[in-house]
């Protein structure tokens, strides 16, 4: 990383910082104000740094000076924006006949005045605490913390910041980015702008490009890949952040929320993939910021801000991975029904109005319809702003918005009758909750696949089935792409029961809301089950999902402690209670064993990032790769080729020539491919190369190779070259 990285970094960083003081809540209303100005800031953040990638790539100015700019920019803008914020917020000096303000320290011990003591985000409506009251809250919110509360949240501390540390010392070896998420972000890089290029591995071009899009400032600024996984660790983050969010909206007080973090935060796959170069973390942050958005209009109108919000919510998730827009799409109709209700039933009320409820009362149901109409229009049109230039792109060059056949055919569902359904959610179901369990795992198998025969449907049916995998495949082995998360999904069945046949005994105050909550979540995943086929890897498709159900295990188990606490009090204890304690004593357990034994990031062990090699880091999912592919680039360079042309399948791995082929000053190599999956974009001629790099099948590369040239393969990698070199 070159000196300037570090300060390029934190120009980002610290607008998102700034972003958080200036859109923070006025009124006091909101629940969780802190963590909803996060939202905002993060909406903000990614649709500016979506939009940055787009503006200048048009440009053809995908450069480093031209990035430092956009975010100096917006780091201005934030910035007049928070000091604007800080002193419209500043109290005005009391006069002499006022009454003197309560100390922090008297209204923390709760004498001394009538008002009730802040509390520092915790879900509950409350004055905007100053900076050193937010800190005296926060401190005196741990020392009432019972030794529960404190264990809870010191588990997803410390789990946040090893991870943070992992992020840090590993390289991305992610095989997806392998292929594809990484060789997109030094195609742009090499190109200085995002048009699409010659390549025979299409989902470089097809799948959407929203988490490679914030890769792509860290590579400008750092001239690298040492910063990558950060991307999907700030995800992860923000993930446990709007969970707590959302618990709180829903009722939940100090302690749900710390066991809806805890339970996230513990989840195999959001630890391992907070480590990663992967994408889905990304996606379900955004799908999480949309979904608090949502509640937060099932009481009140919203804001244009709000809507804006929504609108860059969609399109982040859109842009990220389709597969979200699953979620999204039932939650903006929740929404759309909570504020067409607001709106028929405000009534029209005197004076002037003060905020969108006033003016909705004011204007009446007319005007409140015609408000929530716009409102719908709003967030189309921005979400289009975000994906549409991806997604003109696409239909460009394969006439179709969702990319070529090929790939609209081989994850959506084929089949769509009842069995087909019924049969790819047990199948899906049976891979999540996939425990070490052999006979369980064999039992469940053999039933799903008794059952599909005897109604007729063939379990391994192509269209119902991800290209040629088979049914069934062990998920529990702590894998970022397939680890399968079977206690906080349990937790989170239990609490969806719970809160859609007895959203009272949950949370009585907020029945209405947890049960609409709970409906949107359930539709979220049968329509995933009926859209997604089954894969051997579809567990990680389903971690939006579960970041929406966990607020409803969290409140679930807080009412369950609840009791407990009163059946304690009259000397009985609850065998229910007992057994939820144990599961999350196992849910910590299971996320520690995750983030020291996991694979392919791991504390400890073969392949600890602590004693492993950078580069053989990159290749633990493929070890014997790692110096065919050196031994290769080494003859490559030797003979002093500079344009260098690709032979590769679907499935292979490009990403370590962009990193072994860089010229001596570090700028990109000239990579051609030889092969196109693209109409439009047809191929390099061999002859016009100086060399070639082949992946995978010698038979496929020696096809390419020009008469005369020597080839050579060892396993898995070869090249060739032109006599005299």
């Amino acid at each position: 990383m070159s000196a300037a990285g570090p300060l390029l970094v934190a120009l980002p960083v610290v607008a998102v910082l700034l972003l958080t003081v200036a859109t923070r809540p006025r009124s006091a209303d909101p629940v969780a104000p802190l963590r909803l100005a996060v939202v905002r800031a993060v909406l903000l953040g990614g649709a500016y740094a979506v939009l940055v990638v787009e503006v200048l790539g048009a440009a053809r100015a995908l450069t480093r000076p031209a990035f430092a700019v956009a975010w100096l920019l917006l780091l201005v803008a934030a910035g007049t924006a928070a000091v604007l914020r800080r002193r419209s917020a500043l109290p005005a000096r009391p006069s002499a006949t006022a009454p003197r303000p309560v100390p922090v320290g008297a209204a923390l011990s709760g004498g001394g005045g009538r008002t009730p003591a802040p509390v520092l985000d915790g879900g509950q409506p409350g004055p905007a605490p100053t900076r050193a009251g937010a800190l005296a809250v926060a401190l005196d919110a741990w020392r009432t913390a019972g030794r529960g509360e404190r264990l809870l949240a010191g588990t997803v501390a410390g789990l946040v910041l090893v991870e943070l540390l992992v992020a840090l010392l590993a390289e991305p070896n992610n095989f997806d980015s392998q292929t594809y998420h990484l060789p997109k972000v030094e195609h742009w890089v090499a190109q200085g702008d995002l048009d699409f290029w010659p390549t025979a591995i299409h989902r470089q071009v097809t799948i959407p490009p929203g988490a490679e899009y914030l890769l792509l400032h860290l590579r400008l600024f750092t001239g690298g890949d040492h910063l990558h996984n950060l991307v999907q660790w700030a995800a992860g983050v923000v993930c446990l952040l709007v969970a707590a969010r959302i618990t709180a909206q829903l009722g939940g007080g100090r302690r749900a929320q710390l066991l809806t973090a805890f339970l996230l935060a513990t989840t195999p796959m959001v630890v391992l993939q907070a480590t990663s170069t992967q994408t889905d973390l990304v996606c379900a942050a955004w799908v999480g910021c949309a979904a608090t958005l949502v509640l937060d209009g099932l009481r009140r109108p919203t804001g244009w801000g709000t809507v804006l919000g929504l609108g860059a919510a969609t399109g982040l998730t859109a842009v990220t991975k389709t597969s979200g827009l699953i979620a999204v799409g039932p939650l903006l109709v929740l929404w759309g029904v909570a504020q067409l209700r607001l709106a028929l039933t405000a009534r029209p009320t005197p004076g002037r109005p003060t905020d969108d409820a006033d003016e909705d009362r004011r204007s009446g149901p007319v005007g409140g319809l015609a408000r929530t109409v716009a409102g719908s229009v709003l967030i189309l049109l921005v979400a289009a702003v975000v994906v549409g230039p991806f997604l003109a792109r696409v239909t460009a060059d394969f006439g179709h918005p969702l990319g070529p056949p090929r790939l609209r055919e081989s994850i959506p569902m084929e089949r769509h009758d009842p069995a087909s359904i019924v049969v790819n959610a047990l199948r899906i179901g049976h891979t999540a909750f996939d425990t070490p369990l052999e006979p369980l795992r064999r039992a469940g198998a053999e039933a799903i696949i008794s059952g599909a025969d005897a109604i007729g449907v063939d379990p391994q049916d192509r269209a119902i089935t991800f290209g040629r995998e088979l049914f069934p495949e062990p998920a529990w082995y702590p894998d970022e792409d397939r680890v399968a998360f079977p206690l906080t999904g349990a937790l989170a069945v239990v609490g969806l029961v719970f809160a859609l046949a007895r959203p009272r005994q949950v949370e009585p105050d907020r029945a209405g809301s947890l049960r609409a909550y709970a409906g949107v979540v359930l539709v979220a995943v049968l329509l995933h089950t009926a859209m997604i086929k089954w894969q051997p890897w579809g567990n990680r498709l389903l971690l939006y999902a579960v970041v929406l159900a966990v607020p409803l295990a969290g409140l679930w188990l807080d009412a369950l402690f609840r009791r407990r606490a009163g059946d304690a009090a009259r000397g009985r204890r609850s065998v229910a209670t007992l057994t939820a304690v144990a599961v999350l004593a196992g849910s910590a357990l299971a996320g520690v064993l995750a983030l020291s034994y996991g694979f392919p990031r791991r504390l400890v062990g073969t392949g600890s990032v602590f004693t492993t090699a950078d580069w053989d880091t990159r290749f633990l999912r493929r070890p014997q790769w790692a110096d065919e592919f050196r031994w290769a680039a080494a003859a490559v360079q030797a003979s002093g080729a500079r344009r260098i042309g690709l032979v590769q399948q679907n499935d292979n791995w490009e990403y370590p020539w962009w990193l072994l082929l860089r010229r001596p000053d570090g700028g990109s190599p000239d990579l051609v491919a030889l092969q196109s999956v693209l109409p439009e974009r047809p191929p390099a001629d061999p002859s016009s190369v100086d060399a070639i790099v082949c992946t995978g099948s010698r038979p496929a590369c020696a096809k390419l190779v020009p008469a005369g040239w020597r080839l050579e393969f060892d396993g898995y990698v070869g090249y060739a070259l032109p006599p005299g070199r």
